[in-house]
């Protein structure tokens, strides 16, 4: 039977010990862990890491973490070492500037897509302000959808996925991001059943060639949803549909913003003008890589 005095060994003590390292110094030693386990930004993974462990951005560097938050940052280096992405294991990233919520039935927002965002918002120029619809195709998180909302206060949006975890993810970042009583989201494949007209739509389709798939690098093959890579044989299978499809949900005026992987603007291109389309052009990512293909309907 345990006395009273012992009632404090039950508990785990959230107190720092007085030689716990500081929070500046518990960065560094998780910067090197991480920079000898190969990583090209280890600074920089080490500081988001710590700031989920600690709760707050720019914690005070003098700080000491109590023993919870140091088990904690353990095993997120432990996770990271074993090659799932910093913002996998915190369960978010930032996209155009907005948080984005992660699940395992979604892609990571990548910087390259906001190249999406910057294509359509050119592209809808003044309208900003008055009312359009969006359809967003393989929705996942939601990210390109949401971003464009969030700039465009009058339109209003559909999302799609295959995957239902996917639309109550996309669904949850409507709510963050305010943009919730002017989206939606539901489950199906593309275009099917869908049976109005959009102004805008966008795609981050599949687009990795199926034999490719297992020499990415591991950080994608093994914690980005395989559903959300298989762009089939070619890695065109998704636009073939587009060229198909699309027709028929498209508005008269309307604009379609499809994003591409690296050596696939010409075949995507020559798909979408066999299916009505005329390439309005291209934008480039942050490499200098084609991102964004624009099309319209072409002229008769």
């Amino acid at each position: 039977m345990r006395h009273p005095e012992d009632a404090g060994q039950l508990i785990r003590s959230t107190v720092p010990a007085p030689d716990a390292p500081t929070i500046a110094q518990a960065r560094r030693e998780l910067a090197e862990r991480l920079r000898e386990g190969g990583s090209e930004s280890a600074a920089l993974e080490a500081r988001v890491l710590m700031e989920a462990v600690a709760g707050e951005r720019d914690p005070d560097p003098f700080g000491r973490l109590d023993p919870d938050a140091t088990a904690r940052l353990e095993a997120f280096a432990a996770r990271r070492l074993s090659g799932e992405p910093v913002f996998r294991i915190i369960g978010e990233r930032e996209f155009w500037g907005l948080p984005f919520a992660l699940s395992k039935a979604t892609l990571e927002p990548r910087p390259d897509s906001e190249t999406l965002v910057e294509a359509a918002l050119d592209c809808i120029g003044d309208r900003r302000q008055e009312p359009f619809s969006v359809l967003d195709l393989g929705t996942g998180t939601g990210c390109l959808l949401i971003s464009v909302l969030s700039e465009c206060r009058a339109a209003t949006g559909l999302g799609v996925d295959l995957s239902p975890d996917a639309c109550e993810t996309a669904q949850h970042n409507a709510v963050v991001n305010s943009v919730s009583e002017r989206v939606s989201f539901v489950q199906g494949s593309w275009t099917t059943a869908l049976d109005r007209r959009f102004d805008l739509i966008l795609s981050n389709p599949p687009y990795i060639p199926t034999a490719e798939i297992a020499t990415l690098d591991v950080s994608v093959r093994d914690h980005d949803p395989m559903l959300a890579l298989d762009g089939g044989a070619d890695g065109l299978a998704p636009y073939r549909i587009f060229a198909r499809t699309l027709p028929d949900v498209l508005a008269p005026q309307g604009i379609v913003v499809l994003e591409i992987g690296a050596g696939q603007e010409q075949d995507v291109i020559a798909l979408m003008t066999q299916g009505g389309f005329a390439w309005r052009g291209s934008r480039r990512d942050l490499g200098g890589h084609p991102r964004a293909l624009i099309f319209g309907y072409a002229l008769k």
